[in-house]
């Protein structure tokens, strides 16, 4: 399905993004992992959870395109993905463009029906 030229695969995309962002630890996560590629069980150093949630966080980022994880010997090292926050900005500015075009057209709509209509006859009459 194609709502506004924008398929749904896309959609799913976004929506994975904007889950992934809305939790205030995965948020973290993913600022360590800016600054630093980590492993998984010094992430987990970092949180007062246990391994397995800590695991499923990262889970959530890699299945949104924010992080990769790569083993190296017996860890599991997360990356982030530098574009991932690209995308984020770009769904956000799509967003903008739509709503901002929205507002727009309703603006032109109430300065119409806030203008005199000229061709009115009832107009002026009591």
């Amino acid at each position: 399905m194609v709502v506004d030229g924008v398929s749904e695969v896309a959609e799913e995309r976004v929506d994975r993004l904007f889950h992934a962002l809305s939790d205030t630890t995965r948020r973290d996560i993913l600022r360590r992992c800016v600054r630093d590629d980590l492993s998984v069980s010094r992430l987990a150093e970092a949180y007062p959870m246990s391994f397995a949630a800590v695991q499923k966080h990262v889970a959530v980022l890699e299945r949104a395109g924010l992080v990769v994880k790569q083993r190296r010997g017996r860890e599991q090292i997360v990356r982030t993905d530098p574009d991932a926050v690209g995308r984020a900005r770009q769904a956000l500015d799509e967003l903008e463009t739509a709503w901002r075009g929205r507002v727009e057209r309703m603006s032109h709509l109430l300065a119409q029906d806030a203008e005199p209509d000229a061709h009115d006859p009832t107009e002026g009459q009591i």
